[in-house]
């Protein structure tokens, strides 16, 4: 991928320095690593991520930002995993905040729990019409969570 943009309400949303983080690193990982190959497309890529009537909306473009296609899918079956890893995130901070090292681990491990669960969740929503491995999987589903955190 050659960059990921985030629609322009997704980036003017106010979100925990922990989120921020986040949505920053897991954007250079997918340039840099990420591994995604829409069906029948020829990369590099230029991937733009938009919420659009309560769908996400992948629209993949070529080298030259012009548009080559545009996937949007329903928000419906990660809703559950966007809210409990977004609650999940901010219990994470808050525990990181207060210093308690039980406390940080159980929830560092709850938010790997969830983020795995989701990732596979979207490569199954996505089977055929995209490939990607399992940490551009999570990666993607990081920036969902920045996106769906305005809700």
């Amino acid at each position: 991928m050659l960059d990921v943009v985030l629609d322009a309400m997704s980036g003017d949303m106010p979100v925990l320095e922990e989120r921020r983080r986040d949505r920053q690193q897991a954007v250079r990982d997918l340039i840099s690593t990420g591994s995604f190959q829409p069906g029948g497309l020829d990369g590099p890529f230029i991937l733009h991520l938009a919420r659009q009537a309560g769908k996400l909306v992948f629209d993949v473009r070529d080298a030259e930002d012009a548009p080559r296609l545009r996937l949007p899918i329903s928000l419906a079956p990660l809703r559950r995993l966007i809210k409990d890893y977004n609650l999940t995130v901010e219990s994470y901070a808050e525990a990181i905040a207060e210093g308690n090292p039980i406390r940080i681990r159980a929830m560092d491990f709850g938010r790997r729990a969830l983020h795995d669960e989701a990732a596979a969740e979207l490569r199954a929503m996505l089977e055929g019409q995209v490939a990607m491995d399992f940490d551009t999987a999570r990666r993607l589903f990081s920036l969902i969570c920045v996106m769906a955190a305005r809700d």
